[in-house]
């Protein structure tokens, strides 16, 4: 009697299990191979669906293009591709394709569209099933973290050192935001040096973002300047110098970025357009059209104006001692006002060529108690101190830190040793 009820139990269960299928009720009985391929949860692939039996075509969004048009060269009809729109306006928004993107579509073997894939970037994509009922999906692909060691000399550029020593040219972002107010960027002497503990993230192989730097030692000279990672859990600055000091300041070292300074600050400079000797009482820094361009500093907008000779030009008082001015600007950020407040790292306008200029730059200035002084030996007194309760905890991570760093380059001078053997 048991073995019987036994039995019983699992012809049910197995006639449940394969009754799952990711094909369709509505697919045509003689399609057998595909309902083969697919009549087990196992085919369902990562993405949501089956596509073991389904012709896969690779495309990219082309210039011009709009969803409906999209859907449309892949064989749906226009009345289908507005039902799928309409479904799909919690997860997607149409307007939101980009040209360039690259997209997969899925067709069944009698040549109708299945499913859409279209990565909405490298990490994620949106899975829009192309059949009644329509429906639409995110999927994000798996994601690695991996910690690396990167100790980079700078002998030609940083960009050019970093990929030489097989690190992601991402990190020099993190690194430009961690040492901006310390390191000017723009001013890297060869012999500088960086040493960094990290973490970057990996999707398909390829690295994506390096957003976690827990710490890194710029050396300078003969000089290092540490940036230890320690977060209070107070909701601030998580960056700090081996004094426990904030790496942020009240001043950015630089108001744009990837740039080089095509003219420097002087009384007696030979004008490029002109060609007579006069003051320029600030610092170009040549760059591509269009790059944005940010405030150093919190503080209030006094002035959106073309002024001649400076084109358009943004001019911010930042307190009762400093002001900044930026010149030549292509355009403004959208919105701006005089008497708005703007905080550090806030866009303001755009390299360009406006007014007396030979070519895109920006020409940036910087005024105290009234007085022009050079941007590139302003002195930035540094934000609030590491709080005195956290002291302990922070000096044990920073020395945890500098043994691993100690440790790394202890196995790199051995290796290189048996390597030279």
């Amino acid at each position: 009697m048991k073995k019987t009820a036994i039995i019983s139990t699992l012809a049910v269960l197995a006639s449940l299990f394969v009754s799952v299928s990711c094909g369709r009720s509505e697919k045509s009985g003689d399609d057998t191979d595909s309902i083969a391929a697919c009549d087990t949860l196992a085919n369902v692939g990562p993405m949501g669906f089956c596509a073991d039996s389904l012709e896969v075509t690779e495309g990219k969004v082309k210039s011009g293009q709009f969803f409906s048009t999209l859907l449309g060269s892949l064989g749906m009809s226009a009345n289908n591709a507005y039902n799928l729109t309409q479904a799909c306006g919690e997860v997607f928004d149409v307007k939101s394709l980009r040209v360039g993107n690259t997209y997969r579509a899925y067709h069944s073997a009698e040549g109708s569209l299945e499913y859409l894939v279209y990565d909405r970037d490298r990490m994620n994509c949106v899975v829009f099933d192309c059949t009644e009922p329509y429906s639409a999906w995110v999927y994000t692909k798996p994601i690695e973290l991996r910690d690396r060691y990167a100790d980079v000399t700078i002998n030609s550029s940083l960009w050019n050192d970093m990929i030489a020593a097989d690190v992601s040219p991402l990190l020099i972002i993190t690194l430009s935001d961690i040492y901006a107010w310390t390191v000017d960027f723009f001013g890297l002497q060869k012999g500088d040096r960086f040493r960094v503990l990290y973490q970057e993230k990996l999707c398909d192989g390829d690295v994506v973002s390096v957003d976690t730097v827990r710490y890194a030692v710029f050396t300078h000279g003969k000089e290092d300047f540490p940036a230890i990672m320690f977060d209070q859990k107070d909701g601030g600055n998580i960056f700090w110098n081996e004094k426990g000091e904030s790496m942020r300041k009240a001043f950015l070292k630089a108001p744009l970025k990837y740039s080089r300074i095509s003219s420097g600050f002087t009384y007696s400079r030979k004008h490029p357009v002109t060609r007579k000797v006069q003051p320029h009482t600030g610092v170009d820094y040549a760059a591509p059209s269009g790059t944005p361009v940010m405030t150093i500093g919190d503080g209030v907008v006094t002035s959106v104006k073309y002024e001649g000779a400076g084109g358009n030009t943004v001019r911010i008082k930042h307190n009762s001692v400093y002001s900044t001015a930026y010149l030549h600007l292509s355009k403004y950020a959208k919105g701006l006002k005089v008497g708005q407040r703007v905080r550090q790292g806030d866009v303001i306008g755009y390299v360009g060529s406006t007014g007396r200029s030979t070519g895109p730059h920006l020409d940036f200035r910087v005024w105290k108690n009234g007085t022009p002084i050079n941007p590139l030996k302003m002195d930035s007194p540094p934000a609030e101190p590491i709080k005195e309760e956290s002291r302990k905890d922070f000096n044990r991570a920073a020395a945890t830190y500098q043994a691993q760093i100690d440790t790394l380059q202890a196995r790199s001078h051995i290796k290189t040793l048996f390597d030279l053997l």
